[in-house]
């Protein structure tokens, strides 16, 4: 792209070379060149910008990244496949990926051969350019129409390679005009509303493809073509004779190029050329710190607006809700309407399921997540209830697995009692943590905002933990497993879930297992699942017990149960439309009983559902045969 450009600039050239080479310049490339010169310039300020508001910490991490071997390789292997061939989407929606994979990946391709086709035939066919010279007209059709090319072998596979990756944007350019009329047929529910300068940039990329086959046909007999742009020719001449005027349509061409790259820095396009930015630092392994700087800056600027995650946000259960998901959230952030931003944080569940569909990967729950941060900064936060942790009973694992049920599963004691008897079916020596009192594992207040509250509670739990001398830390809540694998920094503890536990002990042989003749069906929760990866060792697991059926949305597009922690201004109400939006998902293949893995989850689903509700832990509590 950067060679284009500066080949493109290079066509307007200081008025002694255009009188020298009369050929080789016209007017009609202004509206281009002013337009690719404004994006340049936006993007060098933003870069700065964004590199600026990084820490210093970053900056350096970022640098290094770009010289480690395999970090560069995955940076390219993800620029090629995220941003031009946008695989994420074929994988999800595969016309949906045909269509955005033809305008950018054919676009991409244009601009390759256009490039190439230039460096090859200008300096041979355009009088004034030598080779090794600077100087190449990027609209070289344009151009060579007064120094006609002979076609040569490679001259015609130029031509037939330009005509078939237009004709293959154009396909795509079809898409998309259609896809804004019945969006429904390619797969999504809802689309964004577009802004003002979504519109303008839109309306250009629509006309930019077909007004360069009418130019390049125009004047295809002399410029050369092939399948597509000569046809169009012999068309036009047909109907309006040899003398066909083909400068409107160039100057058109132009116009709508430059209108695209006025229009691009305002609008949702602009992720065409931030994405990548994006793919550096993530890949880095930046993170988000502020809610509009930095890293974050980097991931609203590469929001496509594209409304895959309308779809997928749980809230749409409710149209009155489509306002609170996340692209509505990042074009606020952008406009800078602190009112909508702080209103749709604080709504969110948290649930990942936007970041983990999103095309481009923005973790726009992160973002909200110190937004929140950002908003109950200066608020005061009673830290008295760590004065108890005096009074808990520091537990003794010294070399045994160390139990933490979290305060939810001590909501639902059955859990418990589940988990405790696999421990001892399995033979396996245990001490429970919080049996008696125990502190919160930290993440309800990191969800809420409250990051330095959460640091000193996560600091006494971890004191607790690492004196207990355990080496093995077993969670029955997958929103304590999150906090504690990526916060704690357990140094020489393993952290297991206790579907992985029991995936092992399975695996192993160490349960004597009762097969049934009874289906199931389970469910993901958000935390487990999108939160830290765990989606084998669940199925794996109840495979040994029953028949476990699928689920139409499952794994990481598995659906909210509705009453996560992260909301913290959603009601009952709408959270219980969610649950049974879940539930109703969960039944499509009439299963005998749900399967769940997460006790918040498993409250929430029991409360909708028509059939048997299970506890992971208690339903092979059921069917296993405790040792004498």
């Amino acid at each position: 792209m950067k060679s284009i450009m500066i080949a493109a600039a290079q066509s307007v050239t200081p008025s002694g070379i255009i009188d020298r080479y009369p050929n080789s310049y016209n007017h009609f490339v202004l509206p281009f060149v002013i337009g690719i010169s404004f994006i340049i310039v936006y993007l060098l300020i933003g870069l700065i910008r964004v590199l600026y508001h990084l820490t210093g910490e970053d900056r350096m991490k970022l640098l290094k990244s770009l010289f480690i071997p395999k970090t560069a390789l995955k940076n390219i292997r993800d620029i090629f496949c995220d941003c031009l061939i946008h695989t994420k989407i074929w994988k999800r929606k595969p016309l949906l990926g045909y269509m955005h994979s033809a305008i950018a990946f054919g676009w991409f391709m244009l601009i390759v051969l256009g490039h190439l086709e230039v460096a090859l035939f200008a300096p041979r066919h355009l009088e004034g350019i030598t080779e090794g010279s600077l100087y190449y007209p990027i609209f070289y059709r344009f151009f060579i129409w007064m120094n006609p090319a002979h076609e040569t072998l490679r001259g015609t596979v130029f031509f037939f390679l330009m005509d078939f990756f237009l004709l293959y944007v154009l396909s795509g350019i079809a898409l998309a005009m259609f896809k804004r009329v019945r969006s429904i047929a390619l797969g999504m529910r809802h689309t964004t509303k577009p802004s003002l300068a979504d519109r303008v940039a839109l309306y250009s990329l629509w006309a930019i493809f077909p007004l360069r086959l009418l130019a390049e046909g125009f004047t295809a007999d002399l410029s050369g073509g092939s399948f597509l742009t000569k046809p169009v020719n012999w068309m036009f001449k047909a109907f309006f004779g040899n003398e066909l005027n083909f400068m409107p349509t160039w100057w058109a061409y132009s116009i709508c190029l430059g209108l695209f790259f006025l229009a691009m820095p305002f609008s949702r396009y602009m992720h065409i050329l931030t994405e990548p930015l994006l793919i550096l630092f993530r890949n880095a392994g930046l993170k988000v710190r502020k809610p509009r700087k930095g890293f974050a800056e980097a991931e609203i600027y590469a929001c496509s607006s594209c409304g895959l995650c309308i779809d997928a946000c749980p809230m749409n259960t409710q149209k009155k809700n489509l306002k609170y998901s996340s692209v509505y959230f990042i074009r606020f952030l952008r406009r800078h309407n602190n009112r909508k931003i702080n209103e749709i944080a604080d709504k969110c569940l948290m649930c990942g399921k936007c970041a983990a569909i999103c095309p481009v990967g923005v973790n726009s729950p992160e973002i909200r997540r110190v937004q929140r941060e950002t908003l109950n900064n200066n608020l005061k936060f009673d830290y008295s209830y760590l004065d108890s942790t005096s009074a808990i009973e520091k537990p003794k694992a010294n070399g045994k697995i160390l139990y933490f049920a979290g305060c939810m599963s001590h909501l639902t004691p059955k859990i418990i009692k589940s988990v405790e008897s696999i421990l001892k079916a399995s033979g396996n020596e245990y001490e429970f943590m919080d049996k008696d009192k125990g502190i919160c594992c930290g993440r309800p207040l990191m969800l809420s905002g409250k990051t330095e509250a959460a640091r000193k509670t996560i600091e006494a739990n971890r004191k607790l933990i690492e004196e207990s001398g355990c080496t093995t830390l077993l969670v029955s809540c997958p929103i304590c497993l999150k906090v504690f694998k990526e916060e704690y920094n357990l140094k020489g503890i393993r952290v297991i879930h206790y579907t992985q536990f029991v995936d092992n002990l399975v695996k192993e042989g160490r349960l004597s297992i009762s097969k049934t003749s009874m289906s199931m069906v389970y469910h993901d929760p958000c935390e487990l699942g999108r939160g830290c990866g765990i989606y084998d060792e669940p199925r794996h697991a109840l495979e040994s017990i029953g028949e476990l059926k699928k689920a139409p949305k499952e794994r990481d597009e598995s659906m909210c149960c509705g009453y996560s922690l992260g909301s913290l201004t959603l009601d009952d109400k709408d959270r219980g439309k969610i649950a049974e939006s879940a539930v109703e998902n969960l039944l499509t293949n009439k299963p005998d009983c749900i399967v769940t893995a997460c006790p918040m989850c498993y409250r929430a689903i029991r409360s909708k559902s028509t059939v048997p509700v299970k506890d992971f832990a208690e339903i092979f509590c059921d069917n296993i045969k405790l040792w004498d």
